[in-house]
């Protein structure tokens, strides 16, 4: 006895899917650029820069995190 599966997609074609997966990893890539330039910008401040912004090195990932993902 042969069995056969099919999977089918309701009306997702696949340019729609593929387009979504681009749009995915063109957003990820976009947060992750805002992620390294804050880490980075932060991190170029001097102790004393930082503690004028209320803010200290150990602040530093938790705002670039923020900035980027929203976290």
């Amino acid at each position: 006895m042969a069995y056969q599966a099919q999977t089918q997609f309701a009306g997702v074609s696949f340019a729609a899917r593929f387009a979504a997966f681009r749009a995915e990893v063109a957003n990820k890539i976009a947060a992750n650029k805002v992620y390294s330039t804050t880490y980075n910008e932060l991190q170029s401040l001097t102790n004393r820069d930082l503690a004028d912004l209320g803010l200290g090195r150990s602040d530093i990932k938790r705002i670039a995190l923020e900035a980027a993902y929203g976290k």
